[in-house]
């Protein structure tokens, strides 16, 4: 495993770009394909977004000053993506966010990548009434297990507002499974 440091000398030297770039997309594309999954929940989508993601991040990897770790940088990327994306194509369809969000999920049982059983089903059910930020934070907390300064760096909010998020989150989700 090469250093971020190293990766991120090798990503802003011409001559070494192309090879860094294809060590950085190994090393994060499975972490950045399910972050970006929680938050699309189709796999066409992440898939596209993650495309989208990785081409942000070669075009602006030498504005990246490391004020932050790489692993952040490209999650908030990851993350405005996604968020982008979800806005877009609910735009698109005449629908707002909750009505977009209520759509992805009642498909989401007809998506063949979907692997989850009932309870999944009804846990992103659970997730997709929550707000974005409250949802951004469960998920990167509770599937992708980060610690609070990690989600921190990533959403740029600080760490106390991030466990009362995540606070809330769990007891909506546990209110919602109780309803159904």
């Amino acid at each position: 495993m090469v250093s971020e440091k190293a990766l991120i000398a090798d990503l802003q030297h011409k001559d070494k770009q192309s090879q860094a770039f294809e060590v950085l997309v190994n090393t994060y594309k499975k972490n950045l394909y399910w972050h970006i999954r929680r938050i699309v929940l189709h796999h066409n989508d992440t898939d596209d977004v993650l495309q989208n993601t990785f081409i942000k991040v070669y075009r602006n990897i030498d504005g990246f000053k490391g004020e932050s770790k790489l692993f952040s940088w490209m999650y908030r990327i990851a993350t405005n993506e996604s968020l982008s994306f979800l806005k877009q194509k609910s735009r698109k369809l005449g629908l707002n966010d909750m009505e977009y969000q209520e759509r992805l999920v009642k498909n989401l049982q007809a998506d063949v990548y979907f692997e989850g059983d009932e309870i999944q089903l009804q846990l992103q059910k659970a997730i997709a009434t929550l707000p974005e930020k409250q949802k951004l934070v469960f998920n990167m907390k509770y599937f992708e297990e980060l610690k609070y300064d990690e989600i921190s760096e990533i959403l740029g909010t600080s760490v106390g507002g991030l466990k009362a998020s995540y606070h809330l989150a769990v007891k909506k989700i546990e209110a919602h499974l109780k309803e159904d």
